[in-house]
């Protein structure tokens, strides 16, 4: 087992520097494109990370087979992704905050675009309470309309994203390749330091899974638990590398766009894959992710329409949600 170990931490370490390199990358793209905050975090950084996570439920559900074992997996990886978001990974960010106040220079006060993260969350909690909602239908062709809609539903986010997007360029380091092994900054070498610092990500979180599961074998976790709670923590770390990242450069409308726009897509394509390709039937551990999730969601969303800013409180917070899921957990057994 600690030779796992040993490769769950290696993994962990190549996660972290592809992330330094993909989140300059994305920047640098951004810059390129001519577009801002908005696009780059919660679309290009947002949709990028979140291809490890969208490809395990995936693999499960359709390379697999049907067996029961395998739907809970996959369907708690769909599930479990976004809780892991709107809970634990707003917590580490306001975490990241207090522990880089003192080089952010404007110590634990955030500064973001609160009409880029309320959008992103009103997307999320309709799409996200939608498609839970569609577990208690059993027609299926109700289910077929559903999917199409949180298919529709994310192109429409993507045009508006485009649509509301304002170029605000601050600082930006010089492209790791251009620095590292002088090269051009062009739009080719841009691109092959996405591309490289993806296929770093996906084999490093790849690495990471398939060593965590053995250990929980080891010690006895189901498979539905590590669907739930431990694979989505894993697979949900490039979004909060990068973030933390991000915080610590104090670009908070890109740390905060990359994981709102990461919940976006994983309440619309993943989930629309599991409503098509499974029965959809979620039992109570899930029903109870869900409910936290949306909460966790909501009291950002309300906190920002009340306040008009966003401060650690409502971020913290996301960290008790997730806490009382963890109970809920022991409580059930």
């Amino acid at each position: 087992m600690w030779i796992n170990v040993a490769q769950m931490l290696m993994a962990l370490a190549l996660i972290l520097i592809s992330c330094e390199f993909f989140t300059n990358g994305v920047e640098w793209l951004g810059r390129k494109l001519g577009v801002g905050d908005g696009v780059v975090g919660s679309i290009f950084s947002a949709v990028g990370t979140c291809l490890p996570e969208t490809m395990i439920p995936i693999i499960a559900i359709l390379f697999l087979g049907e067996d029961r074992e395998s739907m809970d997996v996959g369907i708690g990886a769909i599930l479990g992704a976004p809780f892991m978001l709107s809970t634990l990974a707003f917590f580490v960010v306001g975490a990241s905050v207090i522990l880089f106040r003192s080089r952010r220079g404007t110590g634990i006060n955030m500064f973001v675009n609160s009409d880029i993260v309320s959008r992103d969350i009103s997307f999320f909690i309709v799409a996200y309470s939608v498609g839970v909602a569609t577990a208690f239908i059993n027609i299926r062709f109700i289910k077929r309309i559903v999917s199409a809609f949180l298919v529709a539903t994310y192109i429409y986010y993507i045009i508006l994203t485009v649509r509301q997007d304002k170029v605000n360029h601050g600082y930006l380091d010089k492209l790791y390749l251009t620095k590292v092994l002088g090269l051009k900054n062009n739009m080719s070498n841009i691109f092959i330091q996405i591309c490289i610092s993806l296929t770093g990500i996906i084999l490093g979180a790849n690495v990471f899974v398939k060593n965590i599961e053995y250990v929980s074998d080891y010690i006895g976790i189901t498979p539905l638990i590590l669907s739930l709670i431990v694979t989505p923590i894993v697979t949900e770390l490039p979004e909060k590398f990068n973030s933390i990242i991000w915080i610590a450069k104090k670009k908070d409308t890109l740390a905060l766009g990359n994981i709102t726009g990461a919940m976006v897509f994983q309440s619309c394509i993943p989930v629309s894959i599991g409503i098509l390709a499974t029965p959809w039937q979620l039992n109570s551990h899930i029903i109870v992710s869900s409910v936290m999730a949306t909460l966790s969601a909501s009291t950002i969303y309300f906190w920002i329409e009340d306040k008009r800013n966003l401060n650690l409180i409502p971020l913290l917070m996301g960290g008790a949600f997730y806490a009382l899921f963890i109970i809920s957990l022991f409580m059930k057994g």
